[in-house]
Order: structure tokens, then sequence, then C-alpha cells
């Protein structure tokens, strides 16, 4: 197929979208996309034929355009559709789409809170209620040792060794490791511990008002609510308490490879993700520390 004729057949293709039930914002999306499909082609070469290389200078230019990685992959998508369409209807003979790989998008950093807003929150809970100190020892337990939500779900009271400072956690893939509890944590924990409501022979560490294990979802709730009662200036997540562990932790240590232990982490590029310094505390890092970095005093 030449270049010319690729955009011959996109109305009699939008039309059948419109047949299928697509909804018209879908429609006019699709639109859009194959509109500014032929704006990035190559401008007078109508007698060219249609090749692989087209979408790939094509996804280019969006590049150059600063376009979002999420709206080229998008877009790509959209492309895709139309060409296997062609070759569906006979009006193409192969896809040269096919193979091609959309941009992938950013990874997302999860946020870590400031250590004065952690230690305001945890220090200012003062609440005797029962449920109060069971979330007061769940919460200073997930961030004084950096678990994720479903380890800490996964916790049986025999898994916490409060007079040697040790927690036994089950991690992903069944990993088993050990990580250290904080004096506050092991504080909060025997606050809790007589208060425990257990129904029958329930092994879980920390269980709900009528004694069985706190569901993951219960976990989540209780973290929003309990953040909202004591005046978080914004919505805390399980995973941001364990982001901000690992954070403080190497701000403080900066010894990555402790942090992956902890954290229980296989590879050493999720923790350099996970744990993203700023970029300050790296410049200061390194004029502290490089030879050949360090400033001449005025």
């Amino acid at each position: 197929m030449l270049l010319e004729q690729f955009a011959n057949h996109q109305n009699p293709y939008l039309n059948m979208l419109v047949q299928q039930g697509k909804s018209a914002h879908t429609v006019a999306a699709y639109r859009r996309d194959l509109a500014q499909l032929q704006k990035l082609m190559p401008q007078g070469a109508g007698g060219e034929t249609l090749h692989r290389r087209h979408f790939t200078a094509a996804l280019k230019k969006l590049s150059q355009l600063e376009a979002h990685q999420r709206s080229m992959a998008r877009k790509l998508s959209a492309w895709r559709q139309y060409c296997g369409w062609l070759v569906r209807q006979g009006l193409l003979d192969a896809d040269p789409t096919e193979g091609l790989r959309a941009p992938k998008p950013p990874e997302r950093l999860p946020k870590a809170l400031e250590q004065e807003t952690l230690n305001n929150l945890l220090d200012n809970d003062t609440d005797s209620e029962p449920l109060s100190v069971r979330d007061h020892a769940l919460f200073e337990l997930m961030y004084g040792s950096g678990l994720r939500v479903g380890e800490v779900y996964g916790l049986d009271i025999e898994d916490v060794l409060l007079d040697e400072g040790w927690v036994g956690v089950t991690g992903k893939g069944g990993k088993q490791r050990r990580v250290p509890l904080g004096s506050k944590s092991i504080e909060a924990v025997k606050a809790y511990l007589p208060q425990r409501a257990a129904a029958g022979r329930e092994t879980a560490l920390f269980t709900s008002r009528v004694g069985r294990r706190l569901s993951i979802r219960q976990i989540q709730n209780r973290l929003r609510d309990w953040a909202l009662r004591h005046g978080s200036p914004q919505h805390i997540s399980p995973h941001m308490l364990r982001h901000s562990f690992a954070s403080h932790l190497l701000q403080s240590a900066q010894d990555i490879r402790a942090v992956q232990e902890l954290l229980g982490h296989s590879r050493l590029s999720t923790t350099q993700i996970y744990t993203k310094l700023d970029f300050d505390h790296l410049a200061k890092v390194y004029d502290d520390a490089h030879p050949r970095a360090k400033r001449k005093k005025e």
C-alpha cells in the first residue's frame, strides 16, 4: 500500500467502529490519533510504499514533541488496530506495526512522608481505646520495619520476638526474612497484646473486634481513617509507610545493600527505585566524599 492510500480507508474504519457500538468519545479519539499519524508521516512522499520505518519515525517525532509516554502508547495502539483492520480487509499485505513496541511508561515512585510528619502522627496517638491501641501498634510496626501490607497481614503472634527484637516475615514468593524491631514498635506491640481479641484458635497477630485476622482492606482503611483522625495533611497508604521507612533509613545510613535486605528485594535495582534520594542529598554526599569534588574554602 502506498502512503497516499493509507488515509483513504480511515472513514470506513471509523464507521465500522460506530457500527460496533463504540462510544462517540472513543471514535473521536481514534479519529484524532489517525489524523495525527498522517501529519507525522513524510510529506510529499505519497508514492512511497508504507513501511514499518514510517511508524518508527512517527513515534520518534512524538517523542521530540515531548508527548507523554502513556499518550504515545495509546496512539500506537490505535494505529495498530487500524493496520490490523486493513490487513483483515485485504487492503494491506502485512501489518507494518507488528512487533513495534510502545515506549515504556516511567516508573511511578511511591511517595515518602517527612520524618517529622510521621513522628508527630505516631507520637501524638494517646487514645487508649482497644482498636486505637491495636492500630498504633500496627502502624508503628509497618513503618518501623518497612513491612508490605500483605506481610503484616500474614503475621502470627509467634512471628514477633519482642524480647529478641526481631520479626519473622514471609514476603513475596514465600521468601522469609528477619527484620529488626524498633523500640517504639516493641513498646506499641506490648501495649496491644493484652487487649488482643482472639476467636477460637486464631493465631493472627492483628485481629478485628470479633477476633479474626485483620484483612488487607481493613488495614488500608484503618490507616486512612487513622491519618485523617490525627490531622494528616495528606492521604497515607501502607505503601507510603514502607517507602518512608526505606527512604529515611537510606538517608541516614547510606547503605543501600542493607536496605535491600531489610525490604526483601531480590534485585538491587528495585531498591534503587524504591529509595530514590533527592538530588540535593546526593550532591551533598558527593561533595563530602569525592576527593575531586571538595571545594576550596574561601
